[in-house]
């Protein structure tokens, strides 16, 4: 699914990513984690192609993002990436339906389809009663289970999750996870998690830990 090779990206001269290369498989789930400028949210960012990294090769189903245009990249993201945030990103003026619906405009994707998948996928991550209702009239966790739809309806290979229980109470951060882990089971999407939470990376098959822009380990998980 994911092939990284000698990633290397700096910021203003200073290095963040250090020569890092990993595989990854379909559907397998891979959480990152490491002390806050080891690099996680910036390696995620080139998986996602939201930056480039200054040399290295990162491949998607085998495609090398490096060689791909703005365009191109934006267009990778649309079809083969979801992304689930800390802060959840819904879009305020759009309804809980409404912001999942959108990345299905984006693909152009009949309305009647769109409306048919929108629904479900809401009913199954169990806010299909909230399809209604404005970000603001929402839960921590509802906007967060939103999020989770969004990021799954296009039916992308590649979920990228940046810290997505860091803005919730345990009980909901828990319930998040194991959906997390039962859509991934159900759908065989591969998941890349940056966490800093022992329970996240619990879910996934394996963990790598960052330090200063390498790896320091790559370990499989004794789930």
């Amino acid at each position: 699914m994911v092939v990284a090779r000698e990633v290397c990206k700096s910021y203003d001269g200073r290095p963040v990513l250090r020569g890092v290369s990993f595989t990854l498989r379909p559907g397998e789930r891979l959480a990152l984690v490491g002390p806050s400028g080891s690099g996680k949210t910036t390696l995620l960012n080139c998986l996602g192609g939201v930056d480039r990294p200054d040399s290295g090769s990162i491949q998607l189903h085998g495609e090398a993002l490096e060689t791909l245009s703005s365009d191109g990249l934006a267009r990778l993201r649309r079809q083969r990436v979801g992304t689930i945030f800390q802060f959840f990103h819904l879009l305020p003026t759009l309804t809980a339906a409404e912001n999942v619906e959108f990345p299905l405009q984006l693909l152009g994707t009949p309305p009647s389809e769109r409306t048919a998948r929108v629904h479900a996928l809401l009913d199954r991550v169990g806010v299909e009663h909230r399809a209604h209702a404005l970000p603001s009239q929402l839960s921590g966790g509802e906007m967060q289970r939103v999020a989770i739809a969004r990021a799954l309806i296009h039916r992308p290979d590649l979920i990228l999750a940046d810290e997505p229980t860091g803005n919730l109470d345990s009980t909901n951060g828990e319930n998040v996870l194991a959906l997390l882990r039962e859509l991934g089971d159900e759908t065989g999407i591969a998941l890349v998690l940056v966490t800093h939470s022992l329970p996240a990376t619990q879910i996934c098959h394996r963990v790598i830990h960052l330090r200063d822009g390498h790896i320091e380990r790559d370990e499989s998980n004794p789930r």
